[in-house]
């Protein structure tokens, strides 16, 4: 048999058709050079099937021996680099298949009992995905250690709390850190928890309606360490809502990346000029010299876009598909395999980078009081003197217009100006309208005084085994 005779018998369908697929129908209906990455996972849950095909009497051990003899090769081959993947043979799945026939001859032929490409790609995808999930999962880890210890050396760093992007309230910088360690957490335990319904195995549903072979779909989930079988043949095999969650995963943990980005950008500016970024993640201007742009951030804040938008073509590749499994959901890997591979890139640079940043706390301090960060602290000082809240907020507004038009802080105020606005204020008003005391008032679970920042910090070192 010639090389082509071989590849001819090898696509699953030559025997009904009475021509050859076009060249161009081959190139645009193709996947082998995005799908070729499933190769690993397709081998492992072939290994698996075949495996229990020979429990189940369905192939002979001879036959489970050749196969695993074959894998063997065809695995060493693709980690050599020396695997010819063929556009004639469409996919991943042909292809391992068509070289696994030509290595071992008829049993590789008879893998394919009680299976078909629809149940697995669907079964390749899922145990593809889990391990990039696993992957993530310790780069979401990385970056929260990361957060962790630039909180950790600048609890008492004081930083002007925004709203609105106006000077609010002074807060600790490791506070704020500490704020996207709790959203990177959040996105961890979402990770972890549509990981259970990813590991959850479509192989033994065949093309739609299960198969007649006496298969054990049970034990191929436990060889595989899937925590469960897919328990409706036609949901098995034209299921992608694991893909669109991971995605909606991907895109909230990049919309925080992009949230963040956006302040080290601001940061970095001279106009704030809170922060610097180590040289090694930033770039130059090829006009104006003087130029260090934040180009890690700003590329992060773009890809956002880049993984949402994924998200919305896959909701949108499924929102009206029959069941079961079609030709469109072959549309669903390429966005899935760029979400990963853009949100592990973004993970991992990010944890690097934000061990670069030095803080700079001269420029914090001076932001903050240029803001009259402390106004909330005269008012509830006022109320704690028994002035109703309201009062004391109006007070405060004609406190904070004088010193306005004195240009000073409303700490450089006068004793005596400031009793003009409320006789009971007293000397110790200038302990409250500090920007350190207003920081050490604030000690309520999860406030910013530093007594509070240390605890979380202890808090996330225990929980990430930090």
């Amino acid at each position: 048999m010639t090389q082509n005779q071989f590849d001819k018998k090898s696509e699953a369908w030559s025997a009904l058709f009475s021509e050859p697929m076009s060249e161009l129908v081959q190139r645009y209906t193709s996947s082998v050079f995005f799908d070729k990455r499933l190769a690993q996972a397709d081998i492992e849950g072939s290994l698996a099937h075949a495996e229990m095909l020979a429990a189940q009497g369905i192939i002979g051990s001879q036959d489970l021996a050749d196969i695993q003899r074959g894998m063997a090769q065809i695995r060493s081959e693709i980690e050599a680099g020396s695997f010819e993947w063929k556009l004639a043979l469409e996919d991943v799945h042909l292809n391992i298949e068509a070289r696994l026939t030509q290595l071992v001859g008829d049993a590789g032929k008879r893998l394919h009992t009680g299976r078909s490409r629809n149940d697995q790609v669907a079964t390749d995808v899922r145990l593809w995905l889990r391990g990039e999930i696993d992957l993530i999962d310790g780069l979401l880890t990385d970056l929260q250690k990361a957060l962790v210890k630039i909180a950790g050396e600048n609890v008492d760093a004081i930083l002007p709390g925004f709203t609105h992007l106006q000077v609010a309230q002074p807060v600790s910088f490791g506070h704020h850190m500490l704020a996207y360690v709790e959203m990177f957490a959040r996105d961890a335990e979402r990770l972890a928890d549509l990981r259970r319904r990813v590991n959850r195995l479509p192989l033994g549903a065949a093309a739609l309606a299960g198969t007649s072979y006496p298969l054990d779909r049970e034990r191929v989930a436990r060889t595989l360490g899937m925590e469960g079988v897919c328990q409706n043949s036609l949901d098995a095999v034209s299921d992608r809502d694991f893909a669109i969650e991971f995605t909606a995963f991907a895109s909230l943990a990049m919309v925080h990346v992009s949230r963040f980005s956006e302040e080290l950008i601001l940061w970095m500016s001279q106009n704030f000029g809170f922060i610097q970024i180590a040289d090694r993640f930033t770039t130059g201007s090829s006009i104006m010299p003087q130029k260090k742009n934040p180009d890690v951030p700003e590329l992060a804040r773009g890809k956002t876009g880049r993984v949402v938008g994924h998200l919305m073509g896959l909701i949108t590749l499924m929102k009206g598909q029959p069941l079961a499994y079609n030709k469109d959901n072959q549309e669903d890997k390429e966005p899935l395999f760029d979400t990963v591979d853009t949100l592990k890139d973004t993970l991992r640079i990010f944890a690097e980078m934000v061990g670069g940043i030095t803080v700079r706390r001269e420029a914090m301090e001076a932001a903050a009081l240029r803001g009259y960060a402390t106004a909330t602290d005269l008012a509830d000082y006022l109320v704690k003197k028994g002035l109703p809240f309201r009062d004391a907020h109006e007070t405060v507004a004609h406190a904070v217009k004088t010193a306005i038009a004195e240009g000073v802080d409303l700490s450089q105020l006068p004793l005596a100006t400031l009793q003009q606005f409320n006789p009971e204020i007293g000397d110790d008003v200038f302990g409250v309208l500090s920007l350190r005391g207003s920081l050490e008032a604030r000690s309520t679970l999860g406030g910013t005084a530093p007594v509070q920042v240390t605890a979380q910090i202890a808090r996330h070192r225990a929980r990430l085994g930090d």
